[in-house]
Order: structure tokens, then sequence, then C-alpha cells
């Protein structure tokens, strides 16, 4: 409680109340369908209601939750149709911050990029596949902000928390996080020769590789998606 207590001293009620269910939600401790209340959250984080239903209404806006009028407040599951759309965004606007980026790489930019290959090796070879999410999530923000683009990456990672909870699902698979960190590396020796076009197939069929996991997951596990 002592650590919750400087957290809403330094930030508002509201804030630390979305960025944990945000965080539990997004990481698959809370799962899709799951009921929320804003009275046992409010209890929870010993606060009032309006907070929660501030928190309760940023979540709705990212997709996170659903929330309906005299009925309880739900996680929501996937959608199939916002997942294909997002990704559909993504691609187009990261492959274009790739082609760009190729053309401006330095000495410096490899220096960065290599540092976190080698952090996300070592999250591979310990099998923290948390930490290599993080990792992942910096790479491809990396290469926004240091092509010149980073205002890019804000619209990519709007598309990435439509789709988060599936590569958390996605890095649970068998060998997932070191498929992933291969292609890293490809798309990070294409960037250092200039080779544009080569970086754009890479990345191309990097983010195409969640298509397999969400077949799997929709067939093995219906009740997530709505």
């Amino acid at each position: 409680m002592q650590e919750l207590a400087g957290l809403f001293e330094r930030r508002t009620t509201a804030d630390v109340v979305f960025d944990q269910l945000h965080e539990e939600i997004a990481s698959l401790k809370v799962l899709p369908g799951a009921k929320l209340s804003e009275t046992e959250v409010a209890r929870r984080f010993g606060v009032s209601r309006q907070p929660v239903r501030d928190a309760f209404a940023k979540l709705e806006n990212l997709d996170l939750l659903r929330i309906r009028p005299q009925k309880v407040t739900e996680v929501r599951g996937f959608s199939l149709q916002r997942v294909s759309h997002a990704r559909f965004v993504r691609l187009a606007v990261e492959l274009e911050v790739i082609r760009h980026a190729s053309s401006v790489w330095d000495d410096g930019c490899i220096e960065n990029m290599e540092r976190n290959l080698d952090l996300q090796q070592q999250s591979v070879d310990a099998d923290q596949p948390d930490n290599f999410h993080a990792l992942d999530y910096e790479f491809h923000k990396m290469i926004c902000e240091l092509s010149g683009r980073p205002m890019a990456f804000e619209t990519i990672e709007e598309c990435k928390h439509k789709i988060d909870r599936l590569c958390i699902l996605s890095f649970g698979r068998a060998n997932e996080s070191g498929t992933l960190l291969e292609d890293h590396r490809k798309l990070a020796h294409a960037l250092k020769t200039g080779s544009a076009e080569k970086a754009v197939a890479i990345a191309r069929q990097h983010l195409s590789r969640l298509d397999d996991t969400i077949a799997d997951i929709h067939k093995a596990h219906p009740e997530y998606f709505e």
C-alpha cells in the first residue's frame, strides 16, 4: 500500500488505476471475457469510483473494455476485423519507415541496434518472454526514432495496442521469440547494408508471422474472440 501511496502522490489516481489495469489486461493476467466491477476495483485500490470510471473509459477507448449501461463491464475479446485493420495500417506505416531508414542508417544507428539485439539474445537464452516483448517494442520504436520518423511510432503503437495481447500469446509458443529475434537480426543487417528492398521484404515477413498464431488461437480458444 505504501508503494501505491507514493504513486498517487506523483500521478492522478485515474492514471495509477488505468496503468495497473492496462498492464493486467495487456499481459493476459486478466483474460478476455473477465468481468470488472467499478466498486470492487475501487475497493482494491482504496479510491472512490470516479477515478475507476475514468480509467475504464480510457481502456474502452483502446478497445480493451466493453462498458454497457446497467450491465457488467467486460474485458473485450479479440475482433478479427479490428486486428486485421490494425495490422494493415501498421504494415503500411512501418514499411515506409524502414524504406526511409535504409537511406539514412549510420554507424550510430548500427551501434544502438546491436545493443538492443544483444539484450534480446540474453532474454531468449534466459527464456524471459516478457522481457523479450519489451525489447521487441523498443526495437521497432528505435527504427522510427533513429530514422528521423519518431511520430510514425505513435501510429504504430496505436495499432499495436489492438494486437499486443495476441503477441503475448505468440511469445508463449515454442521458439517464437527466437524466430522473431532472427528476423530482427536480418532486418538490422539489411539496414546496415542500405538494402531498402531487402529490408522491406524481411519486415513484411516478420510482421506476417502473427497470421498462424491468430488462426491457432481462434481455433483453440474461440471464447477469446467476439
